[in-house]
């Protein structure tokens, strides 16, 4: 935080800004620095799956450009190279992808499972970014689902996440002293991702972790298609998450974020009936999206998407 106050490597106020004040960004680099030290413990204490190890250290690329890309803003043609290339990365550790069961439809094509999970991967690492942006939001998610995984999965893999963003989250608490910027928020996409593709190959429902993530994904996409249907230009920034939109009609960060944790508690309750009753998942993720819509109801009304 010092260094980046010395070196005015602040995140500026303008008309997209959710916070008032320039504020420090980048702080995700103790996450990233943290998490891959606490994963290389518990691989030389053989305590986590060398595929799921291999697989998660690939973000260990994607934080360094990332945390670059705080500092200079690359172009973001090279980011998404990057993102690609540490996605195929991820994959292959995994030993790819070879079946997803989506309850209704089951793809069992390498290309078409592998195609998938690739796109997926990419989706995440992005959507995360775009909903980092209030204080104490994508930290807090990070928490949930690190929680969430390790009560129904078990696995130290899952309290190293929790130690890393809650220490990072002590100083993005509203008022944020520091934001976490690309570095952090890339690398939470891309490891969410790597959970749930890693728990899939391991025979679990990729459906757990597709309504565990409900919050995130569907703000993100349900947007991006508003966005789209408005003529609007999808690379330009804006201001139109619900999240977002929630702090425009006037409640605190730190409220919205108590708020999306109430909604992540019922789709902890919707994951943990998919983990346990496999054959209902598609049920629970169909209620689960209802549950999100008619969250977004509810906040279209308090203000209204424009």
């Amino acid at each position: 935080m010092r260094y980046a106050i010395k070196k005015s490597l602040l995140a500026e106020v303008n008309e997209r800004s959710s916070h008032t004040t320039p504020t420090p960004h980048g702080g995700g680099i103790a996450i990233a620095v943290t998490w891959f030290l606490g994963l290389v413990y518990l691989f030389t204490c053989k305590a986590i799956e060398p595929s799921l190890f291999y697989s998660l250290m690939c973000g260990s690329l994607l934080s360094f450009v990332s945390y670059f890309d705080d500092l200079y803003e690359l172009s973001p043609k090279l980011r998404l190279f990057v993102q690609a290339v540490v996605s195929i990365a991820g994959l292959c550790a995994l030993g790819g992808i070879s079946r997803i069961d989506f309850g209704f439809l089951v793809f069992e094509n390498q290309f078409i499972t592998n195609t998938l999970a690739f796109l997926g991967i990419m989706w995440f690492i992005n959507l995360y970014n775009f909903l980092d942006g209030i204080d104490g939001y994508a930290g807090s998610e990070a928490i949930f689902l690190a929680i969430s995984g390790w009560l129904l999965f078990g696995g130290d893999h899952f309290l190293i996440l929790i130690a890393s963003v809650a220490g990072f989250l002590v100083w993005n608490w509203h008022r944020a002293k520091i934001f976490m910027g690309d570095v952090g928020s890339t690398l939470l996409g891309y490891t969410v991702a790597i959970f749930a593709l890693y728990y899939q190959n391991s025979g679990f429902s990729i459906f757990i972790w597709i309504i565990l993530f409900g919050l995130f994904w569907f703000d993100a996409t349900l947007t991006l298609i508003r966005r789209y249907k408005n003529h609007e230009k999808l690379s330009q920034a804006h201001r139109k998450h619900a999240y977002q939109r929630l702090v425009q009609s006037g409640i605190l960060h730190d409220r919205v974020v108590f708020l999306a944790l109430g909604i992540n508690l019922i789709l902890l309750i919707l994951g943990y009936s998919a983990f346990i009753q496999p054959s209902g998942s598609m049920g629970y993720f169909t209620v689960a999206v209802l549950v999100l819509y008619g969250a977004m109801k509810i906040v279209d009304k308090r203000k209204k998407f424009e």
